[in-house]
């Protein structure tokens, strides 16, 4: 799925609009019941640690999001529209538990069904929310549906995105403060060509925040008066953050609230972003900047602080493509490696782990490698980890090993 650029086609032939990036997130008590509290057993260092797969399951269709339920299964989001459940002592269930195919437009490599979370009372109300580029003309579509009633959708929010297939975001997740967060691309082709990014009038290039707990004059939602720009003459109240390009997978760290943002680059650098809950409001950079390099020098403003990535890597004249946004590791089979961000690319596969340091800054290093094409990560439950492969088909369960470090082990720090 070529989801970033109009670039060389070396990528390999259906790249999931990865030009996105990803990881879905558990519902909130999901996450709660998994970090409880912090293990007695310390991080160890990362380059002491890597990454090991095991297959648990194929056949899927295009898995490109995945999310976890207080039941124990995963749900499984398949791009042309349905949803496959998944659990570790029965395995991938034949039939899907729901069928959004008739409203959903597939007409491009990265438009389809992108995103699925459970509401924080899904047990009680079996109630998804869920991101898709709809039909006639690819809007890009926030929705909530009752598990099993795909009649009952309510549609909460659309931006149109009809003149480019590609940059749709489509990640969704709930905060710990109740809220629903959403991530948009910046209107697709390449080089930013609506200035979207850097326009508080759009939604597009954003990561949205909005309270649907509650119903305010005609809309199915409300928005929280602590949003950022609420009162900004002209600009959209949802939004949350801004100065993004295609945050194809985003994810809420259940501990602090803070968000984890795989941001696609244009060609010289892929980022992830790391934003605390106190930095509602902030610009991270796009298209003024690309990664913490200048990009379109006619995009920035003078005085404007941008939020720089705590993690960034080489696209241009590499294997990799396109960033896959992961999950912090909040389980407990692993203390070792509780507290760290995993993330991936779709191309290179590598496996990248990010901590912060006790001191400020961030450790980052390479610890292994995924199954092809990772489009997705989750956890269950218990805060274990899960990764997606394309067009392979495959849901792989991930673990950590402990490993002695090379001599000049391959780790950095920023």
């Amino acid at each position: 799925m070529s989801r970033r650029r109009c670039r060389p086609a070396i990528m390999v032939a259906g790249l999931l609009v990865l030009a996105l990036s990803g990881s879905l997130s558990t519902s909130v008590s999901a996450a709660e019941t998994a970090v409880a509290g912090a293990p007695a057993t310390r991080a160890v260092p990362l380059t002491e640690l890597t990454v090991a797969t095991e297959r648990v399951a194929t056949g899927l269709r295009r898995p490109i999001a995945i999310t976890g339920l207080p039941d124990g299964r995963m749900l499984i989001a398949e791009k042309n529209g349905t949803v496959r459940a998944y659990h570790p002592d029965t395995g991938l269930a034949a039939d899907p538990v729901l069928d959004l195919t008739e409203r959903i437009d597939t007409s491009d490599n990265e438009r389809g069904l992108l995103g699925i979370t459970p509401a924080p009372n899904f047990a009680r109300t079996q109630m998804l929310y869920v991101a898709y580029t709809s039909l006639p003309a690819g809007a890009l579509t926030l929705a909530r549906v009752p598990l099993n009633a795909p009649e009952q959708v309510q549609v909460l929010l659309t931006q149109e995105h009809a003149e480019f297939g590609n940059h749709n975001g489509g990640q969704v997740a709930f905060g710990r403060d109740g809220y629903l967060y959403w991530s948009t691309g910046d209107g697709g082709n390449a080089n930013d060509p609506f200035k979207a990014g850097q326009d508080l009038g759009t939604l597009l290039g954003k990561i949205v925040r909005i309270d649907v707990n509650r119903a305010c004059g005609t809309k199915l939602y409300c928005v929280p008066s602590s949003n950022p720009f609420v009162r900004t003459p002209g600009a959209r109240p949802e939004i949350w953050l801004y100065g993004l390009r295609n945050p194809w997978r985003f994810s809420v760290d259940p501990v602090d609230n803070s968000l984890w943002i795989g941001d696609v680059g244009q060609g010289l650098v892929e980022e992830v972003n790391h934003v605390r809950p106190w930095q509602g409001g902030g610009n991270l950079g796009w298209s003024c900047k690309e990664g913490t390099p200048v990009f379109d020098a006619e995009q920035c403003r003078e005085g404007v602080r941008y939020i720089d990535p705590v993690f960034e890597y080489e696209h241009y004249l590499t294997e990799n493509c396109s960033v896959t946004g992961g999950v912090v590791y909040r389980g407990s089979r692993t203390p070792e490696a509780w507290g760290t961000y995993i993330a991936s690319d779709y191309c290179s596969t590598l496996a990248f782990a990010v901590r912060p340091k006790r001191g400020g800054g961030y450790e980052t290093a390479t610890i292994g490698s995924f199954p092809t094409q990772p489009t997705a990560f989750g956890t269950d439950v218990h805060g274990e980890l899960y990764v997606l492969s394309d067009l392979p088909g495959w849901l792989n369960r991930v673990r950590f090993e402990r490993v002695q470090p090379a001599p000049g082990g391959e780790v950095a720090n920023r």
